[in-house]
């Protein structure tokens, strides 16, 4: 059967034009099931080469502006961490263009004791980057980045203003690791979260930087570093507040909450092959005897239980629980001589293959447990002394310290460096955390930082600070009930039994 010669050229067109229509929906569907940075792009369009190649030009341009600065410690755990962390960050940077951004380790820069608080360091970021970069991004060693979504988050905001962007945090209540600031609204002020990375724009670094050269440092104390850093970027309303930016997040990074996210946070517990064993630490408790009655029950009532070998330390020797009097007396404040004649007790009385040396206070709730999977990521045969980390005139000189009330942990060969030098108390009642900083400062030991240690109560911090920790410790029995605060947050289960009753409590009620 034959057809008409204008009906072949018909059906011919409406192929052709129905082919025209739907080439471009077949390039986005192929773009789209493409992953991103395949290398095979020969069948790619010129057109579309083009567009790509100037949009990672671009991406390469505003990459290579922003400083990455990770907030690292020099303890080889954290060390190797901070250089992952770095790697991923250039790796990814790699696949974008040929440019790589800069990526600084805090530990490493400037061999300034205090570097870890930031400020110090405006004067030389403003020199080096002043000119050339657009963002200072900082960040924990377990933040994790994704490249293109920070620059697109960033590039939301002019950088040539002033800019302090960050995860906010707040103080529902007024606390003492504040200094009560805020205290008719404390919800007012926000803070950066540092587990989520934040960014200062170049202006703010070199209006930082200008200010710190003609005005230095007065605080003598650092106890909350991001804090503090907020109010004083604030200047009494003269600088900008805190920009939330809901990108910024410490969402775990498999999370179904992180498809958003610029930065997410590796928020567990740090495991390196199995738990120190028990016997391996040894738990040193400072008390006295106008405790004896009320304080000690609450540890043998919570934690006691975890540890293998424990000691109480008191003024008086009282044998029904027992405690060793140390022949030092008890003093209202410092309490250097006991902690020094427990160091001694330590290394001459206590078995030479106990690696670890825990001293904490009687009001101290721990989960030896958890410290126990902790110290797994530490070499005892390295002198390490952990903890939270406070500082003392760091602006100006200084050292830094492990505050003691949430637990100062020690390892043999830090025990051993510290009495074969000279360095002592100054007085009996001197303040045995801070003598015991500037004596590593001295030996040239650098302490080591762990925020899972706690020198308050829990409610004395931010929840959405709280809500991505497995703590290790917190400190002071006042206005809470202590047990109820150990079963909630530092029992290895979130139910214990407890005069055989299983007792579960809501983390929002404390």
């Amino acid at each position: 059967m034959s057809r008409e010669p204008g009906c072949k050229r018909w059906v011919l067109f409406a192929a052709c034009a129905h082919l025209f229509f739907l080439l471009p929906l077949l390039r986005a569907r192929a773009s789209a099931v493409t992953p991103e940075g395949a290398e095979d792009e020969t069948e790619l369009p010129v057109l579309q080469k083009s567009k790509k190649s100037g949009t990672i030009s671009k991406i390469s341009r505003e990459l290579k502006e922003i400083v990455f600065v990770i907030q690292s410690q020099s303890n080889s755990f954290h060390s190797k961490r901070a250089e992952d962390l770095k790697r991923d960050i250039l790796n990814q940077a790699a696949d974008l263009g040929k440019e790589l951004p800069t990526v600084l380790l805090i530990h490493q820069m400037n061999g300034h004791e205090g570097a870890w608080t930031i400020l110090p360091l405006m004067r030389d970021f403003s020199v080096t980057y002043g000119r050339n970069s657009s963002w200072i991004f900082f960040c924990e060693e377990d933040t994790r980045i994704q490249v293109v979504k920070l620059l697109e988050t960033l590039g939301r905001f002019d950088s040539s203003k002033e800019w302090f962007l960050g995860k906010a945090l707040y103080d529902e209540e007024s606390t003492i690791i504040h200094h009560y600031a805020f205290a008719e609204n404390p919800t007012v002020f926000k803070f950066p979260d540092f587990a989520a990375g934040w960014a200062l724009s170049i202006p703010l670094v070199n209006k930082l930087a200008k200010k710190l050269k003609s005005e230095p440092l007065k605080s003598d104390f650092t106890i909350d570093l991001k804090h503090e850093i907020a109010l004083y970027i604030w200047q009494k309303g003269e600088g900008p507040h805190l920009t939330p930016v809901p990108e910024f997040c410490t969402d775990d990074v498999n999370s179904y909450k992180v498809d958003h996210c610029a930065t997410t946070f590796s928020n567990f517990l740090p495991l390196c092959g199995e738990p120190v064993k028990k016997e391996d630490v040894f738990v040193a408790v400072k008390t006295c005897q106008k405790f004896h009655g009320d304080r000690i029950p609450v540890v043998k009532q919570t934690w006691e239980r975890e540890a293998a070998l424990i000691e109480y330390y008191s003024d008086y020797a009282d044998i029904s629980i027992p405690t060793i009097d140390l022949g030092i007396p008890n003093t209202d404040r410092g309490h250097c001589g006991k902690t020094f004649a427990i160091l001694e007790r330590f290394l001459n009385h206590s078995s030479s293959r106990t690696p670890w040396l825990v001293i904490v206070d009687d009001d101290t709730l721990i989960s030896i447990f958890r410290l126990r999977k902790l110290l797994s990521c530490y070499a005892p045969n390295e002198p390490v002394f952990l903890g939270e980390r406070y500082g003392y005139g760091l602006g100006t000189g200084g050292y830094s310290y492990i505050t003691g009330g949430g637990g100062m942990v020690f390892s043999r060969i830090a025990v051993q460096k510290l009495l074969a030098s000279k360095c002592r108390c100054y007085s009996m009642d001197a303040p045995d955390d801070m003598v015991l900083g500037m004596c590593f400062s001295g030996l040239g030991i650098s302490i080591t930082h762990s925020p899972l240690f706690h020198q308050a109560r829990p409610m004395d911090y931010p929840k959405g600070y709280l809500s991505h920790q497995i703590p290790v410790s917190f400190h002071k029995h006042w206005n809470i009930d202590p047990v109820k605060v150990y079963f909630t947050w530092l029992a290895p289960n979130t139910e214990e039994s407890l005069n055989g009753k299983k007792v579960g409590y809501n983390r929002e009620d404390l």
